[in-house]
C-alpha cells in the first residue's frame, strides 16, 4: 500500500532558501526541511551559524549551503537568489524568517526606527519574494513562499506598533501576491506566538514572567523552533498544494497578549 498521505509532507530532492536560518526559527526550519527530504540554503549574518546549519543538513544526508547574507541590501538578496540556483539548479521553496524588532513605546518610536522595521518586516520579504518565485517559475515550474509572520499583526499589544505594523503589511502582502501568483506559486504566512528563542528569553529565564506568560497561554507553554517548522513543511509541501493567500496562527491558542510589555502612561509635558 502507498503512503499517499505521508508522502504528500516530503520535500524530496526540492530545494529550499531559509533566511534568518542560523538560529531559532529559521534553524529549526531548515533541519526539518532537510529531514523531509529538501536541499537548503540557509543565509543570515553570522557566518559562524550557518556552518552549524549546514552541517546539521548535511548530517540528515541532503545538501546544504551557506550563504551569508544582509536582506537588507538589495545585491545581497540578488546574490542569494542566483547562488541558490547556480549551486543547486532550481529553486522551489522560499522561507522569510529574517525579520524582528524589538519593543518601544510609540512616545519613544522614531521615523527612523519606524521605518527600519517596516523595511526588514515588510518590504524586504516582498522584494525577496518577487526574486525568488520568477526564480522558481523559471527552474521548477511553480513553487511555495512562506511567509514568517507575528500574532503582533493582528492582537492589540502595548510597546508593538512598529513591529505589528510590518508583520501586518506582511500578511497583506502574502494574502495579495498569493492572488497574483497563483496557481504557480503558493503565498502562505504564519501567524507566530511567543517561541522559546532568544526574543522570548528575558521572560523564559524570570521564574515570575514565565508563570504569568504560560497562565495566559491555553497550551501553557511557550512554542518551539519545531512547532514553527512543523507549519512551515506543511505549507512548502504538496500536502498544502490547495493552500495559498492564508494566515496560519500558531500560538498556543492565544487570544490576547500572554504578557504585557509595560509602558509609562501619557500624560501632560510639564
Amino acid at each position: 500500500m502507498t503512503a499517499v498521505i505521508l508522502d504528500n509532507f516530503r520535500l524530496t530532492d526540492r530545494v529550499a532558501i531559509v533566511t534568518g536560518a542560523g538560529q531559532g526559527i529559521g534553524r529549526g526550519i531548515a533541519i526539518g526541511f532537510a529531514e523531509a527530504g529538501a536541499d537548503v540554503v540557509v543565509a543570515a549574518r553570522t557566518a559562524a551559524d550557518l556552518d552549524a546549519v549546514v552541517a546539521e543538513v548535511e548530517a540528515r544526508g541532503r545538501r546544504g549551503l551557506a550563504v551569508p547574507t544582509d536582506v537588507m541590501d538589495a545585491d545581497a538578496r540578488a546574490a542569494l537568489v542566483e547562488t541558490a540556483v547556480a549551486h543547486l539548479g532550481r529553486l522551489d521553496v522560499l522561507v522569510n524568517n529574517a525579520g524582528g524588532s524589538g519593543p518601544r513605546p510609540g512616545l519613544a518610536t522614531s521615523e527612523r526606527f519606524l521605518e527600519t522595521a517596516f523595511k526588514f518586516n515588510a518590504t524586504v520579504p516582498f522584494l525577496l519574494s518577487t526574486l525568488a518565485a520568477q526564480a522558481m517559475v523559471d527552474t521548477a515550474g511553480g513553487g511555495s513562499v512562506v511567509n514568517i509572520s507575528s500574532r503582533s499583526a493582528d492582537m492589540t499589544m502595548t510597546a508593538m506598533a512598529a513591529y505589528g505594523a510590518g508583520k501586518a503589511a506582511l500578511n497583506r502582502i502574502t494574502q495579495d501576491l498569493a492572488a497574483e501568483w497563483a496557481p504557480r506559486v503558493r503565498v502562505n504566512a504564519i501567524g507566530v506566538g511567543g517561541v522559546a528563542t532568544q526574543g522570548l528569553a528575558m521572560v523564559l529565564t524570570d521564574d515570575d514572567l514565565r508563570a504569568t506568560y504560560e497562565a495566559n497561554t491555553p497550551m501553557r507553554r511557550a512554542g518551539t523552533p519545531e512547532d514553527i517548522a512543523n507549519a512551515a513543511l506543511f505549507l512548502a509541501s504538496p500536502a498544502s498544494s490547495w493552500v495559498t493567500g492564508k494566515i496560519f496562527q500558531v500560538d498556543g491558542g492565544v487570544e490576547r497578549p500572554a504578557i504585557e510589555v509595560p509602558v509609562a502612561p501619557l500624560e501632560p509635558r510639564a
